[in-house]
Protein backbone atom coordinates (compact mmCIF):
# COMPACT_ATOMS: atom_id res chain seq x y z
CA UNK A 1 0.00 0.00 0.00
CA UNK A 2 1.41 3.41 -1.03
CA UNK A 3 -0.20 6.80 -1.04
CA UNK A 4 0.87 10.24 -1.14
CA UNK A 5 1.81 11.39 2.28
CA UNK A 6 -0.35 14.86 1.89
CA UNK A 7 -3.44 13.09 0.74
CA UNK A 8 -6.33 13.25 3.01
CA UNK A 9 -9.66 10.89 2.94
CA UNK A 10 -12.41 12.51 5.35
CA UNK A 11 -15.73 10.28 5.98
CA UNK A 12 -18.90 12.39 6.48
CA UNK A 13 -19.48 15.67 4.59
CA UNK A 14 -21.92 17.05 7.32
CA UNK A 15 -20.46 20.60 9.22
CA UNK A 16 -17.11 18.94 10.34
CA UNK A 17 -16.08 17.21 7.44
CA UNK A 18 -16.01 20.34 4.71
CA UNK A 19 -14.76 22.38 6.85
CA UNK A 20 -11.65 20.06 7.56
CA UNK A 21 -11.06 20.07 3.78
CA UNK A 22 -10.96 23.72 3.86
CA UNK A 23 -8.63 23.84 6.53
CA UNK A 24 -6.50 20.75 5.38
CA UNK A 25 -5.90 22.09 1.93
CA UNK A 26 -4.76 25.60 3.35
CA UNK A 27 -2.02 23.32 5.16
CA UNK A 28 -1.03 21.62 2.33
CA UNK A 29 -2.81 19.09 1.85
CA UNK A 30 -5.01 17.09 -1.01
CA UNK A 31 -8.25 16.21 0.76
CA UNK A 32 -11.19 14.41 -0.39
CA UNK A 33 -14.43 14.42 0.96
CA UNK A 34 -16.41 10.80 1.25
CA UNK A 35 -20.03 10.75 2.42
CA UNK A 36 -21.99 8.09 2.98
CA UNK A 37 -25.90 9.70 0.91
CA UNK A 38 -26.18 9.96 -2.66
CA UNK A 39 -27.03 13.10 -2.65
CA UNK A 40 -26.97 16.45 -0.48
CA UNK A 41 -29.34 16.34 2.86
CA UNK A 42 -31.90 18.85 2.71
CA UNK A 43 -32.21 19.06 6.68
CA UNK A 44 -36.03 20.25 6.33
CA UNK A 45 -37.02 22.24 9.51
CA UNK A 46 -34.01 21.83 10.35
CA UNK A 47 -31.94 24.64 11.90
CA UNK A 48 -28.92 25.33 14.05
CA UNK A 49 -27.21 28.22 16.67
CA UNK A 50 -24.05 28.73 15.18
CA UNK A 51 -21.82 30.66 17.96
CA UNK A 52 -19.53 33.57 17.96
CA UNK A 53 -16.79 31.00 18.71
CA UNK A 54 -17.70 28.96 15.85
CA UNK A 55 -18.15 31.97 13.04
CA UNK A 56 -14.52 33.60 14.06
CA UNK A 57 -12.59 30.14 13.23
CA UNK A 58 -14.36 30.33 10.04
CA UNK A 59 -13.22 33.33 9.48
CA UNK A 60 -9.46 32.27 9.74
CA UNK A 61 -10.87 30.04 6.57
CA UNK A 62 -13.04 33.34 4.53
CA UNK A 63 -16.09 31.39 4.63
CA UNK A 64 -17.78 33.34 7.89
CA UNK A 65 -19.36 35.58 5.68
CA UNK A 66 -21.02 33.75 2.89
CA UNK A 67 -22.31 32.09 6.51
CA UNK A 68 -23.64 35.11 8.09
CA UNK A 69 -25.52 36.00 4.82
CA UNK A 70 -27.32 32.95 5.19
CA UNK A 71 -28.23 33.24 8.77
CA UNK A 72 -29.83 35.71 10.54
CA UNK A 73 -27.89 37.37 14.08
CA UNK A 74 -29.81 36.25 17.71
CA UNK A 75 -27.87 37.97 20.09
CA UNK A 76 -29.93 37.62 23.39
CA UNK A 77 -32.07 35.01 24.91
CA UNK A 78 -35.12 35.58 26.89
CA UNK A 79 -36.33 33.22 29.07
CA UNK A 80 -40.02 32.69 30.39
CA UNK A 81 -41.99 29.96 32.95
CA UNK A 82 -44.68 27.95 31.72
CA UNK A 83 -46.96 30.50 33.67
CA UNK A 84 -45.55 33.51 31.99
CA UNK A 85 -43.62 35.08 34.44
CA UNK A 86 -39.85 36.37 33.20
CA UNK A 87 -37.37 34.75 34.33
CA UNK A 88 -34.35 36.86 32.85
CA UNK A 89 -32.84 38.30 29.86
CA UNK A 90 -29.41 37.12 28.83
CA UNK A 91 -26.78 37.20 25.86
CA UNK A 92 -26.75 34.28 23.76
CA UNK A 93 -23.22 33.67 23.60
CA UNK A 94 -21.10 36.88 23.32
CA UNK A 95 -20.92 39.77 20.79
CA UNK A 96 -16.65 39.67 20.01
CA UNK A 97 -15.07 43.29 19.90
CA UNK A 98 -15.35 43.01 16.04
CA UNK A 99 -19.03 42.92 16.09
CA UNK A 100 -19.18 38.86 15.66
CA UNK A 101 -22.26 37.41 16.91
CA UNK A 102 -24.09 34.47 17.31
CA UNK A 103 -26.46 33.53 14.61
CA UNK A 104 -29.55 31.14 13.80
CA UNK A 105 -28.86 29.49 10.33
CA UNK A 106 -30.58 26.46 8.26
CA UNK A 107 -28.71 23.56 8.57
CA UNK A 108 -29.11 22.86 4.50
CA UNK A 109 -27.75 26.89 3.66
CA UNK A 110 -25.09 26.24 6.16
CA UNK A 111 -24.25 22.97 3.65
CA UNK A 112 -24.38 24.69 0.82
CA UNK A 113 -21.73 27.83 2.16
CA UNK A 114 -19.59 25.14 2.92
CA UNK A 115 -19.79 22.71 0.35
CA UNK A 116 -19.91 26.09 -2.33
CA UNK A 117 -16.28 26.96 -0.69
CA UNK A 118 -15.17 23.33 -1.34
CA UNK A 119 -16.13 23.32 -4.81
CA UNK A 120 -14.34 26.69 -5.26
CA UNK A 121 -11.39 25.34 -3.85
CA UNK A 122 -11.62 22.16 -6.58
CA UNK A 123 -11.97 19.83 -3.54
CA UNK A 124 -13.57 16.51 -4.39
CA UNK A 125 -16.54 15.30 -3.15
CA UNK A 126 -17.56 11.71 -4.00
CA UNK A 127 -21.35 10.50 -2.45
CA UNK A 128 -22.91 7.31 -2.02
CA UNK A 129 -19.72 6.29 -0.33
CA UNK A 130 -20.31 4.66 2.84
CA UNK A 131 -17.77 3.86 5.17
CA UNK A 132 -17.36 0.08 6.37
CA UNK A 133 -13.58 -0.12 7.08
CA UNK A 134 -10.14 0.89 6.95
CA UNK A 135 -6.99 -0.99 7.00
CA UNK A 136 -2.95 0.84 7.58
CA UNK A 137 0.22 0.06 5.48
CA UNK A 138 3.22 1.64 6.84
CA UNK A 139 3.10 4.64 3.91
CA UNK A 140 -0.95 5.05 3.83
CA UNK A 141 -4.26 4.23 4.82
CA UNK A 142 -6.93 2.03 2.87
CA UNK A 143 -10.48 3.11 3.17
CA UNK A 144 -12.76 0.71 2.06
CA UNK A 145 -16.64 1.63 1.18
CA UNK A 146 -19.90 -0.56 1.40
CA UNK A 147 -19.91 -0.56 -2.63
CA UNK A 148 -17.01 -2.68 -2.57
CA UNK A 149 -14.62 0.50 -3.72
CA UNK A 150 -11.21 0.95 -2.23
CA UNK A 151 -9.11 4.00 -1.69
CA UNK A 152 -5.56 5.19 -0.18
CA UNK A 153 -4.64 8.35 1.32
CA UNK A 154 -2.23 9.69 3.73
CA UNK A 155 -4.14 10.05 6.68
CA UNK A 156 -7.82 8.99 7.45
CA UNK A 157 -10.47 11.67 9.10
CA UNK A 158 -13.54 10.60 10.82
CA UNK A 159 -15.77 13.33 10.69
CA UNK A 160 -19.11 11.23 10.56
CA UNK A 161 -20.88 11.80 13.04
CA UNK A 162 -22.30 10.74 16.37
CA UNK A 163 -22.91 6.92 15.13
CA UNK A 164 -19.64 7.21 13.44
CA UNK A 165 -18.42 3.75 11.91
CA UNK A 166 -15.00 5.27 12.30
CA UNK A 167 -14.63 5.47 15.89
CA UNK A 168 -15.93 1.76 16.14
CA UNK A 169 -12.74 0.66 13.47
CA UNK A 170 -10.32 2.72 15.68
CA UNK A 171 -11.60 1.42 18.90
CA UNK A 172 -14.11 -1.61 19.21
CA UNK A 173 -14.49 -0.76 22.88
CA UNK A 174 -15.52 2.93 22.39
CA UNK A 175 -18.28 3.93 24.03
CA UNK A 176 -21.65 4.46 22.50
CA UNK A 177 -23.72 7.99 22.34
CA UNK A 178 -25.46 8.32 25.65
CA UNK A 179 -29.41 9.33 24.81
CA UNK A 180 -30.77 12.19 26.74
CA UNK A 181 -33.96 10.92 27.49
CA UNK A 182 -35.16 13.94 25.22
CA UNK A 183 -36.26 14.55 21.55
CA UNK A 184 -35.45 18.06 19.40
CA UNK A 185 -38.73 18.56 17.45
CA UNK A 186 -38.43 21.70 15.42
CA UNK A 187 -39.77 23.30 12.53
CA UNK A 188 -40.68 27.53 10.79
CA UNK A 189 -43.73 29.27 10.25
CA UNK A 190 -45.22 32.08 8.94
CA UNK A 191 -47.26 33.78 11.45
CA UNK A 192 -47.05 37.70 12.50
CA UNK A 193 -45.95 37.85 16.59
CA UNK A 194 -45.33 41.38 18.50
CA UNK A 195 -41.89 40.11 19.18
CA UNK A 196 -38.47 41.63 17.94
CA UNK A 197 -36.20 39.73 15.41
CA UNK A 198 -33.02 38.36 16.66
CA UNK A 199 -33.84 37.49 19.89
CA UNK A 200 -34.85 33.73 21.42
CA UNK A 201 -38.18 33.25 23.63
CA UNK A 202 -37.56 30.26 25.74
CA UNK A 203 -40.60 28.90 27.74
CA UNK A 204 -39.84 26.20 30.58
CA UNK A 205 -43.24 24.39 30.41
CA UNK A 206 -44.78 22.35 32.20
CA UNK A 207 -44.37 19.00 30.59
CA UNK A 208 -42.21 20.46 27.31
CA UNK A 209 -39.55 23.64 26.05
CA UNK A 210 -40.11 25.72 23.45
CA UNK A 211 -38.40 28.30 22.17
CA UNK A 212 -39.05 30.56 19.16
CA UNK A 213 -36.98 34.08 17.19
CA UNK A 214 -37.99 35.89 14.62
CA UNK A 215 -35.94 36.45 11.78
CA UNK A 216 -35.91 39.92 9.63
CA UNK A 217 -37.78 37.86 6.93
CA UNK A 218 -40.72 37.48 9.37
CA UNK A 219 -40.18 33.67 9.85
CA UNK A 220 -40.62 32.26 12.96
CA UNK A 221 -37.48 29.03 13.97
CA UNK A 222 -38.76 27.34 16.71
CA UNK A 223 -38.12 24.36 18.38
CA UNK A 224 -39.03 22.32 21.00
CA UNK A 225 -37.75 19.41 23.59
CA UNK A 226 -39.56 17.10 25.11
CA UNK A 227 -38.99 13.76 27.74
CA UNK A 228 -39.00 10.45 25.42
CA UNK A 229 -37.86 7.40 26.69
CA UNK A 230 -37.26 6.05 23.73
CA UNK A 231 -34.85 7.49 20.62
CA UNK A 232 -37.07 5.40 17.82
CA UNK A 233 -40.21 7.22 18.01
CA UNK A 234 -41.46 7.68 14.85
CA UNK A 235 -44.96 9.33 14.02
CA UNK A 236 -46.12 11.25 11.27
CA UNK A 237 -45.90 14.94 11.42
CA UNK A 238 -49.02 15.60 12.01
CA UNK A 239 -48.98 13.22 14.93
CA UNK A 240 -45.99 15.17 16.01
CA UNK A 241 -47.77 18.82 15.85
CA UNK A 242 -50.84 17.04 18.04
CA UNK A 243 -48.42 15.96 20.75
CA UNK A 244 -46.88 18.82 21.06
CA UNK A 245 -50.04 20.63 21.12
CA UNK A 246 -50.99 18.23 24.53
CA UNK A 247 -47.76 18.53 25.77
CA UNK A 248 -48.00 22.46 25.70
CA UNK A 249 -51.59 23.18 26.07
CA UNK A 250 -52.07 25.13 28.79
CA UNK A 251 -48.37 27.14 28.97
CA UNK A 252 -48.43 31.06 28.69
CA UNK A 253 -46.86 32.48 25.17
CA UNK A 254 -47.59 31.53 21.26
CA UNK A 255 -46.18 28.12 21.30
CA UNK A 256 -49.74 26.95 20.39
CA UNK A 257 -49.97 29.30 17.58
CA UNK A 258 -47.00 28.90 16.13
CA UNK A 259 -47.40 24.61 15.57
CA UNK A 260 -50.77 26.09 13.91
CA UNK A 261 -49.00 28.31 11.63
CA UNK A 262 -46.34 25.55 10.69
CA UNK A 263 -46.51 23.32 7.88
CA UNK A 264 -45.36 20.04 7.58
CA UNK A 265 -41.90 20.27 7.23
CA UNK A 266 -40.97 19.25 10.97
CA UNK A 267 -37.72 18.07 12.06
CA UNK A 268 -37.26 14.95 14.77
CA UNK A 269 -33.86 14.34 16.58
CA UNK A 270 -32.85 12.34 19.16
CA UNK A 271 -30.31 14.04 21.52
CA UNK A 272 -27.69 12.38 22.72
CA UNK A 273 -24.07 13.47 24.29
CA UNK A 274 -21.03 11.72 24.56
CA UNK A 275 -18.66 13.15 27.40
CA UNK A 276 -15.24 10.78 27.10
CA UNK A 277 -14.02 8.91 24.24
CA UNK A 278 -10.99 7.34 25.34
CA UNK A 279 -9.46 7.20 21.72
CA UNK A 280 -9.35 9.94 19.22
CA UNK A 281 -6.80 8.80 16.83
CA UNK A 282 -4.76 5.60 15.84
CA UNK A 283 -1.56 5.46 13.86
CA UNK A 284 -2.74 7.26 10.89
CA UNK A 285 -6.73 7.86 11.62
CA UNK A 286 -8.54 10.71 13.46
CA UNK A 287 -11.58 11.79 14.83
CA UNK A 288 -13.50 15.20 15.02
CA UNK A 289 -16.81 16.59 15.67
CA UNK A 290 -19.59 14.70 17.10
CA UNK A 291 -17.90 11.26 16.18
CA UNK A 292 -15.73 12.13 19.72
CA UNK A 293 -17.55 14.42 21.61
CA UNK A 294 -21.26 14.72 20.85
CA UNK A 295 -23.04 17.16 22.98
CA UNK A 296 -26.51 17.91 23.22
CA UNK A 297 -27.41 21.36 21.34
CA UNK A 298 -28.24 23.33 24.72
CA UNK A 299 -24.90 25.27 24.80
CA UNK A 300 -25.56 25.67 21.35
CA UNK A 301 -22.32 24.66 20.73
CA UNK A 302 -22.50 21.38 18.25
CA UNK A 303 -21.22 22.82 14.75
CA UNK A 304 -19.07 24.96 16.35
CA UNK A 305 -16.91 22.68 18.28
CA UNK A 306 -16.25 20.89 14.80
CA UNK A 307 -15.21 23.58 12.94
CA UNK A 308 -12.34 24.65 15.81
CA UNK A 309 -11.50 20.81 15.66
CA UNK A 310 -11.26 21.14 12.02
CA UNK A 311 -9.15 24.09 12.72
CA UNK A 312 -6.54 22.62 15.28
CA UNK A 313 -5.95 19.75 13.91
CA UNK A 314 -5.19 21.52 10.21
CA UNK A 315 -2.98 23.33 12.29
CA UNK A 316 -1.20 20.37 13.99
CA UNK A 317 -0.97 18.76 10.50
CA UNK A 318 0.79 21.75 8.93
CA UNK A 319 3.53 21.72 11.79
CA UNK A 320 5.08 18.40 11.45
CA UNK A 321 5.52 15.51 9.47
CA UNK A 322 5.29 12.96 12.47
CA UNK A 323 1.00 11.99 11.99
CA UNK A 324 1.38 10.39 15.84
CA UNK A 325 2.87 13.95 17.05
CA UNK A 326 0.55 15.90 15.09
CA UNK A 327 -2.69 13.75 16.52
CA UNK A 328 -1.46 14.00 20.22
CA UNK A 329 -1.19 17.82 19.53
CA UNK A 330 -4.27 17.84 18.33
CA UNK A 331 -5.92 15.73 21.11
CA UNK A 332 -4.01 17.30 23.66
CA UNK A 333 -5.00 21.16 22.43
CA UNK A 334 -8.95 19.90 22.35
CA UNK A 335 -10.13 17.33 24.61
CA UNK A 336 -10.40 19.47 27.95
CA UNK A 337 -12.22 22.45 26.23
CA UNK A 338 -14.72 19.86 24.40
CA UNK A 339 -15.37 17.88 27.72
CA UNK A 340 -16.31 20.62 29.20
CA UNK A 341 -18.60 22.32 26.90
CA UNK A 342 -20.51 18.58 26.49
CA UNK A 343 -20.57 18.74 30.69
CA UNK A 344 -21.79 22.30 30.64
CA UNK A 345 -24.26 21.58 27.75
CA UNK A 346 -26.01 17.94 29.72
CA UNK A 347 -26.37 20.67 32.94
CA UNK A 348 -28.59 22.98 30.91
CA UNK A 349 -30.55 20.12 29.16
CA UNK A 350 -31.31 19.16 32.99
CA UNK A 351 -33.51 22.21 33.45
CA UNK A 352 -35.61 21.88 30.81
CA UNK A 353 -37.48 18.76 31.42
CA UNK A 354 -38.49 18.46 35.54
CA UNK A 355 -41.03 17.17 37.58
CA UNK A 356 -43.99 20.14 39.69
CA UNK A 357 -40.82 20.10 42.53
CA UNK A 358 -37.89 20.63 40.37
CA UNK A 359 -39.94 23.65 37.95
CA UNK A 360 -41.04 25.24 41.48
CA UNK A 361 -37.15 24.96 42.78
CA UNK A 362 -36.08 26.61 38.76
CA UNK A 363 -38.67 29.22 38.51
CA UNK A 364 -37.69 30.57 42.10
CA UNK A 365 -33.90 30.20 41.55
CA UNK A 366 -33.11 31.03 37.94
CA UNK A 367 -33.42 34.46 38.15
CA UNK A 368 -30.57 34.97 40.76
CA UNK A 369 -28.76 32.30 38.51
CA UNK A 370 -28.93 33.86 35.24
CA UNK A 371 -27.55 37.00 37.21
CA UNK A 372 -24.62 35.42 38.66
CA UNK A 373 -23.84 32.83 36.53
CA UNK A 374 -25.20 34.50 32.86
CA UNK A 375 -22.87 37.45 32.50
CA UNK A 376 -20.03 37.57 29.75
CA UNK A 377 -16.85 36.87 32.07
CA UNK A 378 -18.07 33.57 33.34
CA UNK A 379 -18.35 32.16 29.79
CA UNK A 380 -15.76 34.01 27.95
CA UNK A 381 -14.00 30.81 28.01
CA UNK A 382 -16.57 29.42 25.75
CA UNK A 383 -17.49 32.07 23.68
CA UNK A 384 -14.43 34.00 23.05
CA UNK A 385 -11.73 31.17 22.44
CA UNK A 386 -10.08 32.01 19.70
CA UNK A 387 -7.69 29.71 17.16
CA UNK A 388 -4.57 31.90 15.59
CA UNK A 389 -3.61 29.93 12.62
CA UNK A 390 -0.10 31.81 12.15
CA UNK A 391 0.59 30.71 15.53
CA UNK A 392 2.38 27.38 15.50
CA UNK A 393 0.32 24.44 16.64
Amino acid sequence: MSAKPRTALIIGCGIGGPVAAIALRRAGFEPVVYEAYDRSATHVGSFLNLASNGLDALKTLGVADAVTRAGFATPRMVMWSGTGKQLGEVANGETLPDGTTSITIKRGLLHRALRDEVARLGIRVEEGKRFVDCEEGVHGVLARFEDGSEVTGGILVGADGVHSRVRQKLDPRAPKPSYTRQLSIGGVARLTLPAKPGTYHMTFGKRAFFAYAISPAGEVYWFANVASETDREALAMEAWKARLHDLLEGDAGPALDILDATGDEIAVYPIYDMPTVHTWHRGRAVLLGDAIHATSPSAGQGASLAIEDALVLAKSLRDTDDIAEAFARYENARRARVERVVRYSNRIGGTKIAGPVGRWFRDLLMPAALKLFASGKSHAWLYRHHIDWEQAA
